[in-house]
């Protein structure tokens, strides 16, 4: 019975994986190309109307407006894209795509681990290349990602990826670009299923966590300074926090938490740090810009937490910190984060309508992620040199009724943009579409 069991489990898991399956990526660019006549959103706040953008071995070799700027099409393949847009290919900020495919499939997640301090462990070795639900967000034109580990006080080591690959050695972009930390709550609520008030109260554990947490810190400053004749993994992985080459990102929320964290990890030598979530950072926006710090921003479509919170606070959130000068970029955390990161664009247009300029929002999934995570030297704006991940738009790629590619590329590769759920919207369209 045993072994029969072990059978009927083995041919289970070959079903699912089968059924995921993704499209097979594209193949490497093999002749230059040119999209001509679109109006190209550069990522920088800039726009050129009618451009020419030159894509060769992968990266933008040409951009400017036609007028202006020679082209030999005899060399390349031209797509016409007038009426059109051009966009950056958009990036989601600390989201968890590829490490998840069925949260009710135990053997399909691999989020977190065990333990409380795992700043070694590495998001970037579980990543999933073949989740549908990555095949899924290319449509919308969300082509980059930052793959990250979920629980414990430190949750572990990010990395940054593309949403078209074999396998996550193809895939990394960036690797192990920071440590996730979660910083202890100044406040709870009372367990309400026991009887208690479930109203906040201050988190009587709160100096105690963070004493715990400033131990483990000095611990690991002590060991990285020492002659390391014991190797120590989880402290050996905090070393870059320490040299600089890794990012800080702390997940807090409450005013007194984000002040307390920044002064924290200041006084730990940490140069580098980047608030997630960020719910009243609305609160102290000139101790944020005077430390320098940048914000990856809760879902902009969320209900205001407190019962004294202006009913819009989640939407006009960002106006207020770009209008601070902060650094900023927006991120889906929250219920069903992995299906509605392909909403990202939407959520973007959403500050539109509450003061930000388009080219402004439009910063907040591509130029500004690309910043915070280190790889904007090669991502995040249309420019000469960078690589061409990018896409073409029936129309403006923040509305959800105009969102509509009809060509995207990572690194000059042209992306299927077929999926399970385009499958089935075009089976189910043409049933129900027939006359009877």
């Amino acid at each position: 019975m045993k072994t029969l069991n072990k059978i009927n489990t083995v041919i289970f898991l070959l079903c699912i994986t089968l059924g995921f399956a993704q499209q097979t990526p594209a193949p490497v660019q093999s002749k230059d190309f040119a999209i001509v006549g679109a109006t190209a959103h550069i990522g920088d706040g800039t726009v050129i109307e009618n451009s020419i953008i030159v894509v060769s071995d992968g990266k933008i070799t040409t951009i400017g407006p036609e007028a202006s700027t020679p082209l030999t099409k005899q060399a390349m393949d031209i797509i016409d894209a007038k009426g059109k847009h051009v966009y950056p290919g958009f990036i989601v900020a600390n989201g968890t795509l590829g490490l998840v495919e069925v949260d009710a499939v135990k053997a399909s997640v691999d989020l977190s681990e065990l333990g409380t301090y795992n700043p070694h462990i590495r998001s970037i070795i579980a990543y999933n290349t073949e989740s549908k639900v990555i095949e899924s967000m290319r449509p919308n034109g969300v082509l980059l990602g930052q793959v990250v580990p979920r629980g414990g006080r430190i949750s572990g080591t990010s990395s940054v990826v593309q949403y078209d690959a074999w396998n996550w050695e193809d895939a990394a972009i960036k690797m192990d670009d920071g440590i996730h930390i979660n910083w202890p709550s100044s406040f709870t609520r009372g367990r309400w299923w026991l009887g208690e008030d479930a109203g906040l109260k201050p988190n009587k554990k709160y100096n105690e966590q963070v004493k715990e947490l400033s131990d483990y810190f000095a611990e690991s400053k002590s060991y990285n300074k020492g002659d390391k004749k014991e190797s120590h993994l989880p402290f050996e992985a905090m070393s870059g926090l320490f040299d600089g080459s890794k990012r800080l990102y702390i997940n807090v929320d409450d005013e007194k938490g984000i002040t307390d964290a920044v002064n924290f990890t200041k006084a730990q030598g940490v140069s580098k740090i980047t608030i997630v979530g960020a719910y009243q950072a609305g609160n102290v926006t000139n101790f944020l810009k005077e430390n320098n710090v940048s914000v990856f921003l809760r879902r902009v479509h969320t209900r205001p937490e407190l019962e004294d919170d202006d009913y819009d606070l989640p939407y006009k959130l960002a106006k207020k910190l770009v209008d601070a000068d902060i650094l900023v970029a927006l991120e889906p955390s929250g219920q069903m984060e992995r299906m509605n990161s392909r909403n990202l664009p939407f959520y973007a247009g959403t500050t539109v309508a509450y003061g930000l300029t388009k080219e402004q929002a439009l910063q907040l999934i591509t130029k500004n992620p690309a910043k915070i995570l280190g790889i904007d030297n090669a991502y995040g704006t249309l420019e000469i040199g960078k690589s061409a991940t990018l896409f073409i738009s029936e129309g403006d790629a923040l509305d959800m009724r105009t969102n509509i590619l009809i060509h995207a590329f990572i690194d000059g590769r042209n992306l299927s943009l077929e999926t399970h759920q385009t499958e089935l919207w075009k089976r189910y369209s043409e049933k129900f579409s027939e006359k009877k």
